[in-house]
């Protein structure tokens, strides 16, 4: 249900522990059982920012009910998580949110409506 998709021109040594930190913040930013949380991390992208191939992140947050009330406070989450784990500042990244309809996310077969 919840999906992050973090990209990032920057090289990630370790993936599989910024997958699973990714995945339990969702979760817990969110309110939404862990175990519907994906998340796919793809670095080494050629990205600018500005103008400039300075380290950036583009990170994508889709989930049914995404409170449109909360962005700011998701925002700072992620931002705070680019800055501790990729070491890329708040104004090098961007964060997009969009709230999914229940009937337009699928899941084993079915949809969530």
């Amino acid at each position: 249900m919840p999906y992050l998709l973090i990209q990032t021109n920057r090289p990630v040594s370790d993936r599989a522990g910024l997958l699973r930190r990714a995945s339990e913040i969702v979760a817990k930013a969110l309110g939404k059982p862990e175990r519907y949380v994906m998340v796919a991390v793809e670095a080494d992208v050629p990205m600018l920012f500005g103008g400039s191939d300075a380290p950036c992140v583009y990170m994508e947050l889709k989930s049914i009910g995404l409170p449109e009330a909360r962005t700011a406070e998701l925002s700072a989450t992620l931002c705070g998580f680019a800055q501790q784990e990729l070491g890329i500042d708040g104004d090098r990244t961007y964060v997009e949110f969009a709230d999914a309809a229940r009937h337009m996310w699928g899941f084993n077969g079915k949809t969530f409506a």
